[in-house]
């Protein structure tokens, strides 16, 4: 669809000093068109010819306007701009801006917008595929991918093309409302959409349109009020009670009830005073919501979960509602429960509304009962719990991608100590003052759930409540997106820790050095300091100690910590191997590129290519690598941090290493860039090689970029030499041209030479080159944006800052004198063969893993170590020793691994005991009074699938029974032990193995199994 704009009748006049429209008989709008083609055409493609002023309006356009000095012009004709353009709903034209312009209002924009958060403020959501499109347009560098891919995009080149209307239609269900179009549950913020602050999104807007417009608010999530967008509002499925009939409502989780109260009484067009909502969870009626100001977060209101509407007939309310899914009648159930005087921890009553009563353990009997507001669905107020009946079978619902919540949940509360704490009386334990916790009431909560889960049989329980305590404790799980289970689980052993710390006032104590001490002194010292700040059952239960030595490179001080550990994170080190190319160019112009094919550990890291390569191209030792990926003749990126995970680089991808000095951190890193241009175009010599003489149409990038630096740069001269040194190598030994050297110079003769160990010194020529007026390259420094550029002469007196970015354009005389194929076709990382076979995958055991935790490695470089002796910071060598092993001991297994190109998963198989894990080596204490280190398996979270998705699940062990289950969200299945070892294994929980009084390992054993 396009627009016809008629420009109407124009006079300008055309001085010697300036142009000024001084009559102009058109809309406003139309005038500041013209002002805007006359900018950006004057930039681009004006063309000075005598006295005149040439115009082109639009590429691909013909006719010429004409404006001579003094001369009048009378001008009339029709023009089409695209429908999509930029004519707002006043009738004025918002005119596009260049890209760099575009990039700068937005950038300036947003960093208003993150100076000023508040609730409320509006956010839009933008699909990442259209802003990635943007992105490019504006010469930014693109930085969202999708989970287990390579880069889907190019990166940013001056050619993208402006990006079409906005479109969001990736994002949103087909056959939504227009008006109200929903948002697909399974996007994720970076991988499918952008969030950008209103104002950016009004500038957006008005630049190219589209939609449909998907606006979100923020909100204030968690006791600490922490700011995040509500991207999915909470939905309701109301239920008419009257009719049984449903529709949908969608509110902010931070609404009110009465909010709730006033949009389904609009909605279904009752009186508030007549109307009656119940939290309708599970089709069940649960408990009234009644008008006030809590929010329905804090009414434990669920995404898609049920509301029932009751309206008042006569003064009466309906004595029932229809029928369930089993086809009995729906009975009311108490609006206001029975309260007791006792709390679920077994205390006396708290002000704060928790009330209930429980008189039991884990053998007897339990009655349990709770206010409606915080009991867990599913739970009946008063069951009977028998030997035979004892619980601990019952599963969780799924609250939303609660998967995750679900599966530490259930491997916390098979923790021997911890349900066996719970269901005692720990009222007396709860710390109210601690500003670190919940004052409680994430441990009432997580008491609460427990109790019900081991006093259900097998009923399904569903944890609303526990999972807005969670939430106001860590607000990233108060929505519905997939987390982390072993994130989740140090967060809620961190709340419960907090809660229940039984330091009400925590001292203040400045920790010493070892200072040669004996270790046991100094761990013993450091665990009273730890224990007179916290203490709780989390404390006595997960936490261990380490022993933490660091050495510093230079004085080689030694510092030893001995410090706390809740899990111990192991990664999986991997035997798994991959042959990578990569082309190695000499940094000074020494000598010729060449690739070299080294192995490397698959899911190892950039330092180990490194050092792979250093070795196969015998790298000084005043040299290091620099690791580059080329893509389209540019740098795309450098590869400079040494943890990077290689996995970040794909296999079609091109790698080239430049062996720079050592010392090359403090000097200016100059890129060379190579382009070509049309012959013709070439036989003037004297034509200048800037953006106003050719189009970007008439040349193109190619061959590889070089990479050197330069020493105390002042001028273009140093440029130039820079390039000749670079160059230098890929002089042809003998060629015949219209071009030959002449004392040690190029001219045009037309005679030919032969290069060879009786010729110059190519420092000669540079020397004597660089008399010349003219340098012997045409070049063009890069501005920032690479958008840009300007041409270099011998005088330029440059800018220099730590990355200089220049063009050369190839002439004739470049390919006379330099062999240009050792810059061209860079191999592949890997060529995958036809016929490659697939690598079987490979098993590691759990000692392996634990051996490469406590392996010594030298600290990342942004993680060093101030050394005080040095008095600087020192990249020390770190190594870790278990020293005290708690009776609960758990493994995270390390299988996600993040960096800012990828997110990759391990699925490597790790083969772990389920018995008599016999850690005594491991551990350096000499003390052994610490209990027996022989530990066995009692509970797993799993992970299935990849990364952006995947479902949790736990395989936990009932200790009385000696039998494993299955827990899967709601589902629970025995199953047998030999099937709870599979490559799903994430995190592992361990119990001490008590010792018997003879010194022997007590049971439970089936024999020792080595791994």
């Amino acid at each position: 669809m396009y627009k016809k704009i008629t420009l109407c009748v124009i006079k300008i006049i055309h001085s010697k000093k300036y142009i000024r429209p001084t009559e102009i008989v058109a809309p406003a709008a139309v005038c500041a068109l013209l002002r805007w083609v006359g900018t950006v055409w004057k930039e681009g493609r004006s063309k000075n010819r005598g006295n005149g002023w040439w115009l082109q309006l639009f590429e691909g356009m013909d006719r010429y306007v004409a404006l001579r000095p003094g001369e009048r012009v009378l001008l009339s004709w029709i023009m089409t701009i695209p429908d999509s353009g930029y004519m707002m709903e006043n009738g004025s034209i918002e005119l596009p801006c260049t890209p760099e312009e575009e990039k700068r209002i937005v950038l300036e924009l947003s960093r208003r917008a993150e100076s000023n958060l508040r609730e409320g403020n509006v956010y839009y959501v933008v699909s990442t595929r259209w802003y990635m499109g943007w992105q490019k347009y504006t010469g930014q560098p693109v930085g969202v991918f999708t989970f287990n891919e390579p880069p889907t995009e190019a990166p940013t080149s001056s050619a993208a093309d402006r990006p079409g209307p906005i479109d969001n239609s990736d994002l949103v269900l087909n056959g939504s409302d227009g008006a109200d179009p929903q948002l697909l549950r399974t996007v994720e913020e970076g991988r499918d959409y952008v969030l950008v602050p209103k104002d950016v999104w009004e500038r957006l807007y008005a630049w190219y349109k589209g939609g449909p417009v998907l606006a979100r608010k923020m909100i204030s999530a968690g006791d600490s009020k922490q700011f995040h967008v509500e991207v999915f509002p909470l939905c309701l499925t109301l239920v008419d009670a009257r009719d049984n009939s449903q529709s949908v409502v969608r509110l902010s989780k931070k609404a009110s009830l009465h909010e709730l109260y006033k949009t389904v009484c609009r909605l279904k067009g009752v009186e508030s005073e007549k109307a009656r909502i119940w939290d309708y969870f599970n089709k069940q009626k649960q408990t009234v919501l009644v008008v006030s100001n809590q929010t329905l977060e804090e009414s434990s209101l669920q995404m898609d979960q049920h509301i029932l509407l009751e309206v008042q007939i006569d003064g009466f309310w309906p004595s029932g509602f229809g029928m369930d899914s089993t086809g009995n009648d729906l009975a009311l159930v108490p609006v206001e429960p029975l309260r007791s005087s006792v709390t679920i921890a077994g205390g006396p009553t708290l002000s704060n509304g928790y009330s209930s009563s429980y008189s039991s353990n884990i053998y007897g009997v339990i009655n349990l009962s709770s206010t409606n507001g915080d009991m867990e669905d599913g739970y009946e107020s008063s069951r009977s719990m028998t030997r035979v009946d004892r619980g601990g079978l019952a599963g969780l619902q799924n609250l939303g991608n609660t998967c995750f919540m679900n599966s530490a949940i259930q491997c916390l509360v098979h923790t021997p100590p911890i349900f066996e704490y719970f269901l005692e009386d720990y009222s007396s334990e709860i710390n109210r003052q601690n500003p670190l916790g919940m004052h409680g009431e994430l441990a009432l909560a997580f008491g609460e759930l427990l109790r019900k889960l081991w006093s259900s049989g097998r009923t399904p329980v569903a944890p609303r409540a526990f999972k807005t305590k969670l939430a106001r404790f860590a607000p990233q799980f108060s929505g519905y997106n997939q987390h982390d289970s072993q994130e989740l689980l140090a967060f809620l052993l961190d709340g419960l820790h907090e809660d229940l710390n039984r330091v009400k006032q925590k001292p203040y104590i400045e920790t010493k050095d070892s200072d040669g001490r004996p270790d046991e002194e100094v761990a013993d010292e450091y665990w009273r300091y730890h224990k007179a700040r916290n203490d709780s059952i989390i404390v006595d239960v997960f936490q261990g100690q380490y022993k933490s030595t660091l050495v510093c490179p230079v004085c080689n001080k030694i510092s030893i910590t001995f410090d706390p550990f809740m899990y111990l994170s192991l990664p999986l080190p991997s035997t798994a191997t991959r042959t990578m190319t990569v082309t190695v160019f000499y940094g000074d112009g020494s000598g010729l590129p060449m690739p070299y094919t080294v192995t490397v550990l698959k899911h190892g890291c950039c330092k180990d290519l490194i050092q792979a390569l250093g070795a196969a191209c015998c790298l000084r030792t005043d040299e290091y690598l620099l690791l580059a990926e080329v893509y389209e003749h540019r740098i795309y990126r450098y590869l400079e941090n040494p943890s990077e995970v290689l996995g970040t680089i794909k296999d079609d991808e091109h790698i080239v290493a430049f062996r720079l000095p050592k010392n090359g951190a403090e000097l200016t890193r100059l890129e060379i860039a190579h382009r070509i241009g049309e012959k013709s175009l070439f036989c003037n010599t004297n034509l200048h090689f800037s953006s106003d003489n050719l189009r970007a149409s008439e040349r193109k990038l190619f061959l590889t970029p070089l990479i050197t630096f330069l020493e105390d740069p002042q001028s273009g001269a140093d440029i130039d030499l820079a390039v000749h040194r670079m160059l230098s190598p890929l002089r042809k030994k003998g060629y015949s041209s219209s071009i030959s050297i002449r004392n040690g110079r190029e001219s045009t003769n037309g005679c030919s030479t032969q290069l060879g160990p009786g010729t110059q010194s190519a420092e000669n020529c540079e020397s004597e080159e660089m008399s010349i007026n003219s340098l012997s390259f045409h070049l063009c420094i890069m501005e920032d944006s690479g958008l840009s550029r300007r041409r270099i002469s011998k005088e330029t007196v440059i800018k220099f800052g730590r990355v200089v970015k220049v063009m050369l354009d190839w002439t004739e005389r470049e390919f006379d004198l330099y062999d240009a194929s050792y810059l061209k076709d860079l191999p592949e990382v890997h060529k995958t063969g036809l016929t490659m076979k697939k690598t079987k995958q490979e098993a590691i055991s759990l000692f392996s893993c634990l051996d490469a935790f406590l392996k010594e490695e030298p600290l990342g470089p942004d993680d060093m170590w101030y050394c005080p002796r040095c008095k600087e910071h020192r990249q020390a060598s770190k190594k870790l020793d278990l020293w005290r092993l708690p009776d609960i001991l758990v493994f995270h297994l390390k299988r996600f691994s993040y960096s800012r190109w990828l997110k990759n998963k391990l699925d490597t198989f790790v083969n772990f005991p389920t018995c008599n894990l016999d850690l005594s080596n491991y551990v350096k204490s000499n003390e052994a009074s610490e209990g027996s280190h022989v530990y066995e398996l009692y509970a797993i979270s799993n992970h299935y699938g990849g990364l952006g998705g995947g479902h949790y699940s736990a395989y936990c062990k009932l200790i009385d029974d000696n039998r494993w289950y299955h827990f899967d969200d709601a589902h629970v299945s025995p199953v047998s032990e030999d099937e709870i070892k599979t490559s799903a294994a994430y995190v592992l929980f361990y119990r001490r193995v008590r010792g018997k009084p003879n010194g022997a390992v007590g049971e439970p054993s089936h024999g020792y199994r080595a791994f």
